[in-house]
């Protein structure tokens, strides 16, 4: 975890709301100058920082709504940091709290040089992460719809109609498929939104990749030279990342895609592992599928999944083989490189 440790003449905590701020300012010496509740708006919170923007950092936590502040502070040239909400255990563990001691909370944890710090991502790239995030959500519940016609479909037992639902063809022949007209109301339910869902997201990924190519087009194109790693996936990837630069290590990547676990040691003792959940879900999406579709068709790629079931079980071999190529895509990245199969199958 990194913790924000520059030093400046005030130093402001907002507990922030999507309808109000509750804004705390420190000095260097701890001494609170201004501890008041403002209404959510940029006007209202330049008029009390105002008069001191001479040096003042200004910190929040990673809540849905920050994004604003954000740009506020981009816009007045003024510092602005993210605290990482996991961490902020002095403002979750009180015995009392409120918007007033939480304001000063973070105030307080800034000035003393524990912060912890979140990645406050790009304005020009965050709007076309959100729409591949719901892009993705939205996918997943076509899954569900899917599931349920075949559960629907087992319940009833009509006779077999093996169809891919991904086609509009094999949609159009599920409309006469139950006699009851309540239960077939129910499929053409399903359907309905499975063609609207295809008809908005096939224009939705044609915009992504049309964003991804203007905002980073060689990481793009570095991505899809991995076997296994196409369109989507790359996409995902690209705008998770963000930009590569901001890893120090390759272990740092692979603790941020959730594609390690750290042990949980003391004296000498370990008592399993822990913060499995803390990192990025949606780089550990990626990575997993990309392990999953890279074996496909890869005599190389399935040889090297044998060795690691040598020492492993099936599922961590998985695990690992997931773990080498996020490593191997972050060399890419930072380096400019194609994916090099075969010294990724012999190192």
């Amino acid at each position: 975890m990194n913790f924000y440790n520059s030093t400046h003449r005030h130093y402001c905590g907002v507990d922030l709301h999507a309808r109000s701020l509750y804004v705390c300012i420190l000095n260097q010496q701890g001494k609170t100058l201004l501890h008041k509740e403002i209404p959510a708006s940029p006007d209202a919170l330049h008029r009390l920082i105002q008069p001191y923007l001479d040096d003042l950092v200004v910190g929040v936590e990673c809540m849905h709504c920050w994004y604003w502040v954000a740009d506020f502070c981009e816009e007045q040239g003024i510092t602005f940091i993210l605290g990482h909400a996991l961490y902020m255990k002095a403002i979750h563990g009180g015995k009392t709290k409120n918007d007033r001691i939480d304001s000063h909370k973070i105030a307080a944890l800034i000035r003393g040089g524990n912060f912890p710090l979140a990645y406050v991502y790009p304005k020009s790239m965050r709007a076309t992460r959100d729409l591949l995030r719901r892009r993705t959500g939205l996918v997943r519940h076509g899954a569900d719809l899917k599931a349920h016609v075949v559960n629907t479909t087992s319940q009833y037992n009509p006779p077999p109609n093996k169809v891919n639902l991904k086609n509009v063809s094999a949609r159009e022949q599920l409309g006469k498929t139950f006699d009851d007209p309540l239960v077939q109301r129910n499929i053409d339910l399903d359907m309905a939104v499975l063609d609207c869902y295809h008809r908005e997201l096939s224009q939705v990924e044609w915009l992504l990749e049309k964003q991804a190519k203007k905002h980073q087009p060689t990481y793009y194109y570095l991505l899809k030279t991995v076997p296994g790693i196409g369109r989507i996936l790359a996409l995902t990837i690209l705008y998770e990342v963000g930009d590569i630069r901001r890893f120090e290590s390759v272990q740092k990547f692979a603790s941020y895609s959730r594609l390690i676990k750290c042990k949980a040691e003391s004296a000498g003792k370990t008592y399993g592992t822990q913060g499995n959940k803390i990192g990025n879900a949606h780089l550990k999406w990626a990575f997993s599928e990309a392990a999953v579709l890279y074996l496909r068709g890869n005599p190389g790629a399935q040889k090297l999944l044998q060795r690691f079931q040598k020492r492993m079980s099936k599922a961590k071999a998985l695990s690992a083989l997931a773990h080498k190529l996020g490593r191997a895509v972050y060399f890419m990245l930072k380096n400019e490189k194609v994916f090099d199969e075969q010294r990724f199958l012999t190192s």
